[in-house]
């Protein structure tokens, strides 16, 4: 089997007329520590977490790697992963990953990155994430080519 990509959009955060940080909100913070026990429940071990750098998505990294366990490493994306960042040089980073990431990010740019990896171009938006919802995106060995593995949404895990 490939390599496996998780993109997760961070939970929830405050407005940032409440708060410029924009730290998360208690749902963000339920939704994610859901997405957590799903994954841990799942096995599912990625080498590394790597996130924006900003304080939603830090929060979160720090959230799901507490629940994956296995001294998963935290690393904050120097190649881009903010909201109007292009996806491109992310994209072609990826490409050169030999172990399975989990990458948190914000909109627009995670259905942006899913959809450069899949099509190789911006649009259409193949996932439309919200706060708290995972894609899974799966390398194949032999062609490289990237695909959509699945797809989980907070309110299918608040069921």
């Amino acid at each position: 089997m490939g390599i496996q990509l998780y993109l997760v959009q961070h939970g929830e955060a405050v407005p940032d007329s409440e708060n410029p940080e924009r730290p998360l909100t208690t749902r963000g913070r339920e939704d994610i520590r859901s997405l957590a026990a799903f994954l841990a429940e799942a096995k599912i071990n990625p080498a590394r977490i790597v996130h924006s750098g900003k304080l939603r998505a830090a929060d979160s990294a720090s959230l799901l790697a507490a629940a994956i366990g296995n001294n998963v490493a935290i690393e904050t994306c120097e190649k881009g992963l903010l909201p109007g960042d292009s996806p491109v040089p992310l994209a072609e980073a990826v490409g050169e990953w030999q172990d399975d990431t989990l990458v948190v990010g914000h909109q627009p740019f995670m259905s942006r990155l899913v959809s450069r990896l899949l099509l190789g171009r911006e649009q259409p938006a193949i996932v439309e994430f919200t706060p708290g919802t995972i894609a899974c995106l799966a390398r194949r060995p032999v062609t490289g080519a990237w695909y959509l593995s699945w797809v989980l949404t907070p309110e299918l895990l608040r069921r």
